[in-house]
């Protein structure tokens, strides 16, 4: 299984990017979005389901993400508005592919958001 995370740059506070994670090898149960800031743990941003589409997020990021799918290119993607210099980070995507834990990471994508 491989996971390619791209869509990370340098972004304005205010401004918005979208995030893609295509998975190769296994199709996805669940994939998640995660992001590790300087200095600080990774942290949960937001995952879905493959079948129904059903979401959660972090509580620091809901209503300014959007976490989406598209089943049929094995791809997830996160779009990100109003974007705050704390969502500075290296986002991962990872995969569960239905036993309860995320299994695959990907490389990992920086976010960078200047004030």
């Amino acid at each position: 299984v491989q996971l390619q995370a791209s869509g990370g740059g340098l972004v304005q506070a205010g401004g918005s990017l979208r995030l893609s994670c295509a998975a190769s090898g296994r199709t996805f149960s669940i994939m998640g979005w995660f992001r590790q800031a300087p200095g600080r743990e990774r942290e949960f941003v937001a995952s879905i389901k493959r079948s129904g589409g059903s979401t959660d997020y972090a509580d620091s990021v809901k209503g300014r993400f959007a976490i989406s799918r598209d089943n049929a290119k094995n791809t997830v993607y996160l779009q990100m508005n109003s974007l705050k210099p704390e969502d500075t980070a290296v986002y991962y995507c990872a995969l569960d592919l239905g036993r309860g834990a995320y299994d695959y990471w990907g490389q990992g994508t920086l976010v960078t958001v200047s004030s």
